[in-house]
């Protein structure tokens, strides 16, 4: 099942990048503040400190949090993985930077100090929220396999307003997914859910 989720995932983003080409609607976000306010929550994993590290931008769009984390963090390398050949084609051809590398192809990612994943998670499309979750848990236990020091995702919080919740997208629990990482990842796990979006974030460290 996961192979045709990626499959769906992959066609839904390179026509979402068609269509609006290298912008956060792009990535199905709909504005830069709200995609840089999801940044700031996600990155929290990495160190506060000055200090050297390499990330994995599990999901890396057009490469967004490439920009984020060039004015914000102390990068050592950073590699973009998308399974849209055509969002990681549009990252090659606006960076030329020898710390950027860029996947199509999971089992060819290197591990990293931490992986960060923003977005990825939202749209099950046709999919159950079975099949959806089946996938989720899946690819966490990939992106901890990866992470040397710890990882970070967000997802839609199952406390939206009703009236604004969509049929193809997936709100999840975050009281399921903080105890989740911290039963099978990691004790120290943070849960995120005081900024003024639609959903929450998750920061495992090792």
């Amino acid at each position: 099942m996961s192979g045709k989720i990626k499959k769906s995932v992959s066609n839904y983003y390179t026509n979402k990048l068609k269509r609006f080409g290298t912008t956060p609607q792009g990535v199905d976000w709909n504005s830069e503040e709200s995609q840089a306010l999801r940044f700031s929550q996600l990155t929290k994993v990495l160190p506060q400190y000055p200090t050297s590290f390499t990330v994995l931008d599990w999901g890396c769009g057009y490469g967004a949090l490439y920009d984020f984390l060039l004015r914000t963090s102390q990068l050592s390398g950073y590699s973009g993985y998308d399974l849209s050949l055509d969002m990681i084609n549009a990252c090659k051809a606006k960076y030329n930077d020898r710390r950027a590398r860029w996947f199509t192809k999971e089992e060819l990612l290197p591990a990293h100090d931490y992986i960060i994943a923003s977005g990825i998670f939202n749209v099950k499309m046709e999919f159950s929220s079975e099949e959806w979750m089946e996938y989720i848990l899946e690819t966490l236990y990939t992106m901890n396999r990866l992470s040397k020091s710890g990882f970070s995702f967000n997802i839609l919080t199952s406390y939206s307003d009703q009236e604004y919740m969509k049929n193809n997208l997936f709100y999840a629990d975050p009281c399921f997914f903080f105890d989740y990482c911290k039963r099978n990842f990691s004790k120290e796990v943070a849960l995120l859910h005081d900024y003024k979006l639609y959903e929450f974030s998750i920061l495992v460290r090792k």
